[in-house]
């Protein structure tokens, strides 16, 4: 719609036609300020928690802190190892989207391009997959590392987490691959590409809505992961940011102001990285899926 037909709506009082346009009614801001103070109301309270003394927060567990504690948040970093946790944790999220990326991506390319037989079972397999408890494969899987020197490695833990992702990515990238015309392909045989060539430069370069997607969804899972962690990794200075809890402790007590406050300090960077993608990450999920 040009700009002076909307001109002519607004001027007429009818509302305005574009998504997100003065046609949303006060119930719709009424209902979305409502959800989004639903949505901060638990990081508000995290954040209240951990400028508090344990007394403070035993006696008042939800209100405002009396009296700061800021110097909660320099002990938290130091007592829960989060700086050497932050690190390991980075080596591992990047590897493991970059792993991730590269298996799911292949994968999707031959299962959406490529005149497989059995693809539907292939696709029924990765559901399938999807669905069991990871929690089954723990014990099998650490007998298995140790006769491969991969336990208590971060390669190994990535390895994991790339197994792990792959699936959900695969049927992911999938949705985005089946849109795109099948002449791509063909032009790029007919100009000499093998079909590495015309995977890696011609077609997954067009699904970089899904490979965002794709990043940040397996990315927040390798981040936030723990149980995987404090099986395969023994070694204190390999443990990644998620292991951090395991710190606040005092024989049977747990220091649950510390503990707020490395929740914090654990939490900023994930808000910061998803106000600045926000946008990619929702284009990229709104527009997955459309076709079988």
């Amino acid at each position: 719609m040009s700009t002076s037909s909307l001109r002519r709506f607004q001027k007429a009082g009818a509302a305005d036609p574009r998504p997100g346009g003065s046609g949303r009614t006060p119930v719709a801001y009424i209902v979305l300020v409502l959800f989004a103070v639903i949505a901060a109301f638990p990081i508000v309270v995290m954040f209240f928690n951990a400028l508090k003394s344990s007394a403070e927060l035993a006696m008042n567990p939800i209100g405002p802190p009396l009296n700061p504690q800021w110097s909660n948040f320099a002990e938290a970093w130091e007592r829960g190892g989060i700086g050497q946790g932050l690190l390991n944790t980075a080596i591992i999220v990047f590897f493991t989207v970059i792993g991730t990326w590269i298996c799911a991506g292949l994968a999707a390319y031959a299962m959406a391009r490529l005149d497989l037989p059995f693809k539907g079972g292939f696709q029924t397999y990765l559901f399938v997959i999807i669905s069991l408890p990871v929690q089954s494969f723990i014990v099998p899987l650490f007998f298995l590392w140790v006769k491969l020197g991969l336990v208590n490695t971060l390669q190994g833990l990535i390895i994991i987490y790339i197994a792990l992702n792959t699936p959900f990515a695969v049927l992911l990238l999938r949705t985005f691959l089946v849109n795109i015309p099948k002449e791509l392909d063909e032009a790029a045989r007919l100009d000499g590409a093998n079909e590495l060539q015309v995977a890696s430069r011609v077609i997954l370069p067009l699904t970089w809505p899904g490979l965002l997607t794709v990043g940040l969804v397996v990315g927040l899972a390798a981040y936030g992961e723990l149980q995987f962690a404090v099986t395969f990794i023994l070694d204190p200075a390999l443990l990644p940011i998620s292991t951090t809890f395991l710190n606040f402790s005092q024989g049977q007590t747990q220091l649950f102001n510390l503990i707020n406050a490395a929740s914090v300090i654990i939490v900023v960077p994930l808000i910061i990285l998803f106000l600045f993608m926000q946008r990619q990450f929702v284009a990229g999920l709104a527009s997955s899926g459309t076709k079988g």
